[in-house]
């Protein structure tokens, strides 16, 4: 009896004990919609842009912009990319990240080329140095709290082509106006050092001279962006056209 008494209370520490330690060691890692591994500020090279780029010239011919997909055939990346393996991003509704993406992408792309823009829907894969009047990765978050919810924008941690933050700046008036999202601010480093941003570590990344940002659509475990990003992806696509327009406009590009 006393045996089983001290095995009872044994097991009554041990399961008390893992439940208190569970939140410190045992959670599982948040989802996001960026993939890992994303470039740190203090990795980036310290150069002068006025000097590295002082000859460069936007090439001629009408507005091109890039809209990328987020996790878009992930499994034939090069082995520069190698680290992105496995990485196939947040699911919700039965639906999967890329596939959201691509929905989202594909309604964004028919309203910038009803304006005269050349866009350009591009995979995980980004053509090596490529040159863009503005470049979008667009993804959709996750969280294992399906209560979180919202849209976030982000540049890269320094901009030669110093048009990155106005970009996103607009974005972040545009996307909401037509989303009704709210504003996650949680920008992870994941998303300012996105490898695509990475031209001085990755052949298959921007021109330091493309504008880019990374936009977290919302969160496709949130049944509230759900509604939008699977039942809707017009709206998310307009909140991005219509940021993507008006940087244009600003830089001259489209009347």
């Amino acid at each position: 009896m006393k045996r089983f008494l001290l095995l009872l209370n044994f097991i009554i520490i041990f399961v008390l004990g893992y439940f208190a330690l569970k939140p410190a060691f045992f959670e599982k890692e948040v989802m996001s919609g960026a993939p890992p591994y994303g470039a740190s500020e203090s990795e980036i090279p310290d150069l002068d842009p006025l000097n590295w780029f002082a000859n460069w010239k936007r090439p001629e011919g009408p507005p091109r912009v890039g809209l990328q997909i987020g996790h878009l055939e992930n499994a034939g990346v090069p082995d520069e990319l190698d680290n992105l393996l496995g990485n196939t991003g947040a699911t919700g509704g039965g639906k999967s990240e890329a596939e959201v993406n691509a929905s989202i992408a594909e309604e964004t792309k028919k309203i910038l080329e009803a304006r005269g823009i050349v866009v350009d829907v591009l995979p995980t894969t980004v053509p090596p140095s490529y040159i863009a009047d503005a470049f979008i990765a667009i993804h959709a978050d996750g969280n294992e709290n399906r209560n979180i919810n919202g849209y976030k924008v982000a540049g890269p941690w320094r901009d030669w082509s110093n048009k990155s933050s106005k970009l996103a700046s607009i974005l972040d008036e545009t996307y909401p106006a037509s989303t009704s999202m709210p504003k996650d601010d949680n920008i992870s480093n994941n998303m300012r050092g996105y490898y695509a941003f990475s031209w001085w570590r990755y052949r298959l990344s921007i021109h330091p001279m493309t504008p880019g940002v990374i936009v977290e659509t919302g969160f496709l475990t949130s049944p509230i962006d759900q509604a939008i990003l699977i039942g809707n992806p017009q709206i998310s696509a307009k909140g991005i056209a219509d940021g993507v327009i008006r940087f244009l406009q600003e830089e001259g590009l489209v009347e």
